[in-house]
């Protein structure tokens, strides 16, 4: 496929440059070689993964390649000389695909004009295809008998005036990417649709030009406006999906405040720094560098990364990570790693690597396509040679197999999936429930094995408090200094007594807690220590805070991430249908066991890195599993793209979000049970449509081939073949009319 199928790159960019060579890398990752990001325009399948992937395997000197389908780009390694860049894009295009050097600007950019363009595209085919079908009611409604030849006929030359010059524009995206595939030897799905939409236009035209009664060209522009609807979905869909990997590698950009040996600062590129520099970050800024802690005291948000619900206390000799979050007082971090070598860099590449396994995926329709499309074709250009041979004439025989492949023509089969996915789509919507994927209902109907996180997913997002020693008056005089304070503690301290007004006067220790000076003494909130208190053993090992009151003993505060509500039926209910139901976290392990227990699950492991969750996911399905995983986190992120398919509430970080194929809204957890339900429901009635596809040209085509139809004929019975899948599809929306039957189910 060319540009043309995905989108054409910017102006200026749609060419590979006379020598790559200046793009080439050292390839730190296999520890030597070089190695190349590319933009490879036109991979819009699992199939196209493989092809390019399985040519470039080919060439003895690379060593590594693999494309990620979200972003486009093709990573590249090899052992060599940099201008063997060179090569690898002349082999690409040889198999028919187009590759720059690759810039996220440059992504950005043919994105959005790719999406303007089917934007621009689907308005025409809709305007064309209101007007037509109009005018085809107003024929049909004439009965042919009653309606004059000569109104019909002005009837007919006035909708191939609409038809002709829209079908020309708003068919561009697959003629260009038909024709690219053929000139390159290939087929895919918009070969036999540019076929048919032809055929159908060029019938129809040859109709009204002999004053003939049938015209067609409101079925092609139909066929063509629903396709386009599908097109610009599933652009939008991939934006949002290539914006996840930006979003996060945005973060690994962010100037950081370096600091001089003239004690001045001045914010630089993450990338100037170099290990043993000073880098100083203000309260509530995100740390840039991993480092150790030179000065300075605070409290320390890590969740972005370990996955650890409850901030932690951070002072000197204490080791940080880029990603976490300063959230009280200044620090002063003495460099280890800065830039690409940071671990939140690392967590870009593996969330990258694992969005590339997971674009290897072929669908059903896409295996289906594969022998489809040249069978067609040969069957239709057998039935000309034939009715030819047998001495017919060339016109009759052009009829017979124009009507081949007007009634083969693959509406059913194209609209078996994304009608399928539309009516899924519509019915978990109504649920709060969002696809991000168009293949992900595919995969999540084979899914035996459910992988949940902890924070935020099994928990609520936010703390809340679970008990206290005091009085009631205790806990609103807490409540009243804990809203000068935005640590999540505090937060959730004030939640619990709303009512109270905050405190006056009340001033922050720096990573140690709140004071409020009182003419009897200071009141203290804060950690055991900065109160003054005596901890002692608790049944669970959670977060606490005390109060102390001059003259009294400290009162406990103690918190906990509650269940989200329905987890322990959700959880139920999966072992129930025969689910594998497991638990990975990066909290405290006594933690996570205490909750797996609490909801019924056997499996499970703490104090998890990334790395671990990609670890323990890839295990399972290199045992046969499909694995869904279940996060929201930024340490869920990678996971969440190596599973074969992923979850993530709505309240997740945006990252997560972007990175997961379904986003389900509130606070129930029933919504991931039901979104299994609807999948193998949606995954059987794909299979149906398939098959009465393949069943409705089984039986049509031996009759086109005899010419015992005529076009007419064969496109009414398109139209009703398209019209039999699109019924069966809706009938997806029938499980379930609300959430709380969803919920009962």
């Amino acid at each position: 496929m060319s540009l043309a199928a995905t989108g054409p790159l910017p102006r200026g960019a749609d060419a590979p440059t006379p020598s790559l060579a200046g793009y080439v890398e050292r390839d730190a990752e296999a520890g030597g070689g070089n190695r190349l990001g590319l933009l490879v325009a036109g991979a819009h399948c699992g199939g196209c993964v493989r092809k390019i992937e399985d040519a470039l395997a080919k060439d003895e000197t690379v060593t590594r390649a693999r494309v990620n389908l979200s972003t486009r780009r093709l990573d590249v390694a090899w052992n060599g000389p940099a201008t063997h860049a060179d090569r690898i894009v002349e082999r690409l295009a040889a198999i028919g695909f187009d590759a720059v050097p690759y810039r996220a600007s440059t992504l950005a950019e043919g994105d959005t004009r790719a999406l303007r363009s089917l934007i621009k595209a689907l308005a025409v085919a809709g305007f064309g295809t209101a007007n037509v079908m109009m005018l085809s009611w107003a024929v049909w409604a004439g009965h042919f008998d009653t309606m004059g030849e000569a109104t019909r006929a002005f009837f007919h030359w006035l909708s191939a005036a609409i038809a002709l010059p829209t079908i020309a524009y708003a068919g561009r995206p697959f003629f260009n990417a038909a024709w690219s595939a053929v000139s390159r030897g290939r087929a895919n799905m918009d070969v036999p649709i540019s076929l048919g939409v032809i055929a159908t236009t060029v019938m129809s035209l040859v109709e009204t030009i002999n004053g003939g009664p049938h015209v067609y060209f409101d079925g092609a522009l139909a066929l063509l406006f629903v396709l386009l609807i599908g097109r610009v979905l599933d652009q939008r869909v991939r934006g949002e999906a290539r914006s996840a990997v930006h979003r996060l590698a945005a973060l690994t950009t962010q100037p950081v405040m370096r600091l001089a040996e003239d004690g001045t600062a001045k914010a630089v590129p993450p990338e100037s720094i170099e290990a043993g520099e000073t880098v100083l970050v203000a309260a509530g800024e995100r740390v840039g560098v991993d480092g150790v802690i030179l000065s300075g005291r605070s409290t320390v948000d890590t969740s972005l990364i370990d996955g650890e619900s409850i901030p932690k206390e951070a002072g000197p000799g204490t080791t940080i990570l880029a990603g976490a979050t300063n959230l009280s007082a200044p620090l002063s971090i003495k460099t280890r790693a800065a830039g690409q070598a940071t671990s939140l860099a690392e967590i870009v590449r593996l969330l990258e690597a694992a969005e590339a396994q997971k674009g290897r995926f072929v669908s059903l329709v896409d295996h289906a396509v594969r022998w489809y499309t040249p069978i067609v074709h040969i069957l239709a250009a057998a039935t000309f040679a034939g009715w030819v041979i047998a001495g017919a004439g060339w016109q009759p025989a052009l009829v017979a197999a124009v009507c081949v492949l007007i009634v083969t023509c693959p509406c059913a089969l194209g609209l078996a999936a994304p009608m399928t996915r539309a009516a899924a789509a519509s019915r978990l919507l109504r649920a709060g429930v969002l696809l991000k994927s168009d293949t992900v209902l595919e995969r999540l109907s084979r899914i035996d094995t459910v992988v949940f996180d902890k924070t935020g997913t099994l928990t609520a997002p936010q703390p809340s408090l679970t008990s206290h020693d005091g009085t009631a008056e205790d806990l609103a005089l807490a409540a009243s200094l804990a809203a000068s304070s935005r640590h999540p503690l505090a937060a959730a301290i004030y939640r619990a007594a709303p009512d109270v007004v905050p405190a006056k006067g009340v001033s922050e220790a720096s990573g140690e807690g709140l004071v409020l000076e009182r003419p009897d003494g200071p009141v203290r909130l804060g950690s055991a220590a900065f109160v003054g208190a005596t901890t002692t053993p608790h049944a669970v090992d959670g977060p606490e805070v005390y109060l102390s009151v001059p003259g009294r003993a400290p009162v406990r505060f103690a918190f906990s991430s509650p269940l989200r509500p329905g987890a322990k039926e959700t959880i139920d209910r999966l072992s129930a249908d025969f689910m594998d139901v497991r638990l990975l976290s990066g909290d405290r392990p006594q933690i996570v066991g205490a909750m797996a227990r609490a909801v019924g699950i056997h499996t499970w492991r703490g104090r998890l890195r990334p790395q671990d969750k990609i670890a323990e996911v890839e295990k399972l399905k290199e045992k046969g599993r499909s694995v869904l995983m279940v996060g929201d986190g930024l340490n869920d992120a990678p996971a969440l793209a190596a599973a074969d398919a992923s979850l993530c509430p709505g309240s997740a970080l945006d990252i997560s979000r972007q990175a997961a194929d379904a986003v389900w809204q509130g606070e129930r957890m029933a919504d991931v049970s039901l979104i299994l339900k609807v999948a193998r429901r949606a995954h059987a009635i794909l299979i149906q449509n398939i098959a009465f596809s393949m069943l409705y040209n089984a039986a049509w085509i031996p009759i086109a081939m005899a010419g015992l139809v005529t076009p007419w004929i064969a496109a009414i019975a398109m139209s009703a073949s398209s019209i039999l899948v699109t019924l069966n599809a809706m009938r997806v929306g029938g499980l379930g009319a609300t959430r709380g039957k969803a919920e009962a189910a």
